[in-house]
């Protein structure tokens, strides 16, 4: 029989009742993406206060979000016998992604917001560990949201996940972080219809003939750059793939009203950034644009240049264009 190690083991049961305290003889709401962080999180829950008073919360955003996702916080749902409920945000997100890309921010006012809506007073869990800002201030418990595996590592997650035998679905856009499609569109969000439905075609397109041909990627997306009067796909797939693959998703991509260009990112590249005069003129902004936001989700190397922007709209980033490095 597999031992459960004594250190996992035993903080396992410390969130266990530590939940149990906290929540009494209430409901407890689960902020649930289907992502290791918030099935662990249900998980234990779901341990500490048996399945009738835990309830998962999935917030939607319409076309951006992916339709494996979907399919996979459903059957992540039925694995864990819990019930989920779903809310839409994704008219909401338009408002915030006009000004420009800024993942934060809809995480922070639409996606917590969107769990409170339906949680009401009811105590909300988070998936917030030792890996995110939230996890480092060590604070459990704030404004009704609770984060119960705040003190754990993401090696402690992986070890309760494959101690406990709990079932991870991913997408395949990045190996270790998942989102909505529009993280991918790298400049304001003006027209649903042009600029939106390029980066929701494009992502959901990339992944269907990634799986049809049962292709294990780390990295895969299409980001979607270029003045607002046009829409330029980046292929991002990594490791990089046999050209028929290529071809095929370039082939569905150029027959796409709303896409202009499709390149591939298969060699160094140069992205030429306009920027809020607040990133442009601040080192450590411009440096988390560049080493946090955009290069873990591109197959190669980037290098930035830098424009300040005269746009009064812009309140983050616009990538306007790119070239490939000799």
């Amino acid at each position: 029989m597999f031992e459960i190690p004594e250190n996992i083991e035993k903080k396992v049961e410390q969130i266990k009742a530590e939940i149990k305290d906290l929540v009494k003889d209430d409901i407890l709401y689960v902020a649930f993406s289907g992502g290791m962080d918030s099935t662990v999180t249900a998980f234990l829950a779901k341990e500490a206060l048996g399945k009738n008073r835990v309830k998962l919360v999935n917030v939607l955003f319409g076309p951006f979000a992916y339709s494996k996702s979907i399919e996979s916080v459903l059957r992540t749902a039925e694995d864990l016998d819990l019930e989920i409920i779903f809310t839409d945000k994704h008219m909401a997100q338009y408002k915030i992604m006009k000004k420009g890309p800024n993942c934060n921010q809809c995480t922070r006012k639409l996606k917590m917001s969107g769990v409170k809506s339906v949680a009401g007073d009811k105590l909300v869990a988070t998936g917030a560990n030792q890996s995110d800002s939230w996890g480092k201030t060590e604070i459990k418990v704030m404004n009704n949201l609770y984060s119960p595996i705040i003190g754990l590592t993401k090696e402690e997650l992986r070890e309760i996940i494959k101690i406990y035998n709990i079932k991870i679905r991913k997408v395949g856009e990045n190996a270790h972080r998942e989102g909505c499609k529009l993280k991918h569109l790298l400049k304001l969000l003006i027209n649903m219809d042009y600029h939106g439905r390029a980066v929701s075609f494009a992502n959901e397109i990339i992944h269907d003939i990634l799986d049809k041909y049962n292709y294990k990627r780390e990295i895969a997306n299409v980001k979607i750059i270029g003045p607002l009067s046009k829409n330029i796909a980046l292929i991002n797939i990594k490791p990089y793939p046999p050209e028929e693959i290529y071809n095929e998703i370039i082939d569905i991509l150029n027959s796409e009203k709303s896409i202009d260009e499709v390149y591939i990112v298969n060699k160094p590249i140069k992205l030429t950034i306009s920027v809020n005069p607040g990133i442009f003129n601040h080192k450590e902004s411009k440096y988390w644009v560049d080493k946090g936001r955009l290069q873990p989700e591109f197959a190669a190397p980037i290098e930035i240049e830098w424009k300040k922007s005269k746009n009064e709209r812009l309140a983050t980033f616009h990538v306007v264009d790119f070239e490939y490095m000799k």
